[in-house]
Parts: structure tokens; C-alpha cells; sequence
């Protein structure tokens, strides 16, 4: 997701200077007129804005401490856009490390897949100060039409995963409902087809409900990706004393799934986690 991000910016113009744990992987972007990196140092003391898109929270504070890391190489006026879903307590608190070097941290994970992006139809929420949010703007919306700000650091988090868990969750009632078609008697392929033309059919099920009849060659999202999600917003629950029955059911079968070898795969293979406990093959 972070490359094809930068390749948007490309495209549109923009200079941009990148960094990647593995050279090799960017290389698509360097011949499209990336400037390379050897750090995230490097690049905070290259760019303006600075955008970063890691797995976790302990990878983007691997990539914010330390000599070469982000924190040594930001200044005054820079700003950094930190794109990951991660814990919004440590967001914050790099966002206040973030402003002892004179610059500015926004918060701003995406909503969409890969696919929604190179659409051009992602959805970016944007958490931190509202006169930080309104000088990038205009560079948000070259990677996605939807910017939103949604209130102080730490906020734009809040949101995503909020989202987050509705995408795992709404995926195994899909997953239910074609199970429960096809053991009664309805061809797989009819029960997806007609599920996702029904009034259930939400964006995300329509893109990635037919996942059931057949695997993507590259997984979107994986069940290691959306599980860590699913915990976020488990332990916000237990913060704000929300309960989240359907976000921890769903969890239990994405653990299920990693138990079963799938942690790499989509998380659209808690169809195939379901399917198994029904007694019905792929």
C-alpha cells in the first residue's frame, strides 16, 4: 500500500524521496524517478512532509528512533504523516517527540485496499492539528478524493480501527451466509452472487466476497495484519468499556486461522476457517 502511495504521488508530480528495509522492493519506483534513500533519516532530512506506512507499533517506533532513524532527521516546519495503524497512545506520544524538533505529526491511515487506490477512490482520515491538516490537504487528496479531519492526534486511529474490525467481522457473516445457502442446497457461486447484490452487499463485501470461489494471486490484507487490528480495537474496548461481542467472536477465528497455517493468507480465508468446521471443501 505504501508504494503504490508513493507511486500516486509520482504521478502526480510531486518529487519523492523513499526508503524501504529491502532496496530491492522500491526498485519499481526508482525507475519511475524515486529518489533513494539509505534511511528514514535520510528522507526527513530530504523532504517537507514526510509519509510513513509500517506493519505496527513497534515497527514505526523502530523507524522513528535511533541515529538513523525518523526523530534525527526531522526540523522546523516539517511534517510527518504517519499513515500506519497502530496503538493511538503511541502515536501520540511520537507526535509529541515529533513536535520537541520544531515540526508537526499528523495521524492518517487509509480506508481501502489496493485496489481502491489505484481506483482513485481511498478514504484517508487525518488526526493532529487543524492548521497542520489544512496545508496537506491538497497533497492528501492526490492519494485519495476522501480526506477527512477528524478531530486531535490519536483520533484518525480511533477511526480506523473502529473501521477495521466492522471489515473482519462483516466478512464472517458473509462467510455464514454463503455456508448456510450451500449446505441447504444453492451453488456457491449463486449464493456470492447474489449476496453481493443484495442489500448486505456493502463495498467490502462486493470486492472481496467472490475471495470464497477464488483466492487473490496477492494477498491484500492479511489474517497477521487484521488480527493485530482486531486486538487494537479489543483493547480500546476495554479502555472505554465498550463492549465488542462480534469483534472478539470474529478474533477467536482469526486465531483459528493462524492455527491452521493461514496467518499469511487474506483474511478472507476465514471463509475456508468456517468451511472446515462445517465439513465443506473449498
Amino acid at each position: 500500500m505504501g508504494g503504490k502511495m508513493a507511486g500516486r504521488l509520482l504521478a502526480k508530480g510531486h518529487v519523492v524521496t523513499g526508503y524501504n528495509r529491502t532496496r530491492a522492493k522500491a526498485q519499481w519506483l526508482i525507475d519511475r524517478g524515486m529518489k533513494w534513500a539509505g534511511s528514514p533519516r535520510e528522507v526527513c532530512e530530504a523532504a517537507d512532509v514526510i509519509f510513513v506506512m509500517v506493519t505496527d507499533s513497534a515497527s514505526l517506533q523502530a523507524v522513528a528512533e535511533g541515529p538513523d532513524g525518523l526523530l534525527a532527521g526531522l526540523g522546523g516546519g516539517k511534517i510527518l504523516i504517519d499513515m500506519s495503524t497502530v496503538s493511538p497512545a503511541i502515536s501520540r506520544a511520537l507526535a509529541g517527540k515529533v513536535r520537541e524538533k520544531g515540526a508537526d505529526m499528523v495521524d492518517a491511515p487509509v480506508s481501502g485496499s489496493v485496489v481502491t487506490l489505484e481506483q482513485g477512490k481511498l478514504s484517508v482520515m487525518v488526526g493532529g492539528d487543524r492548521a497542520t491538516f489544512d496545508k496537506i490537504k491538497p497533497l492528501l487528496e492526490d492519494v485519495g478524493p476522501k480526506v477527512t479531519h477528524v478531530g486531535t492526534n490519536g483520533l484518525a486511529l480511533s477511526m480506523k480501527i473502529a473501521t477495521n474490525l466492522s471489515l473482519a467481522v462483516q466478512m464472517l457473516a458473509f462467510s455464514e451466509g454463503v455456508l448456510l445457502a450451500e449446505k441447504s442446497g444453492i451453488a456457491r457461486e449463486t449464493a456470492v452472487d447474489v449476496l453481493t447484490h443484495s442489500v448486505m452487499g456493502s463495498p467490502m463485501v462486493q470486492y472481496r466476497g467472490p475471495f470464497v470461489l477464488r483466492m487473490p494471486e496477492e494477498v491484500w490484507f492479511s489474517v497477521n495484519m487484521m488480527r493485530k487490528d482486531m486486538l487494537l480495537a479489543l483493547e480500546m474496548g476495554r479502555q472505554l468499556d465498550v463492549p465488542l461481542p462480534t469483534t472478539a467472536v470474529t478474533n477467536e477465528m482469526l486465531t483459528a486461522a493462524r492455527g491452521m497455517g493461514l496467518a499469511d493468507q487474506d483474511f478472507a480465508v476465514l471463509f475456508d476457517v468456517l468451511a472446515r468446521m462445517a465439513g465443506v471443501a473449498r
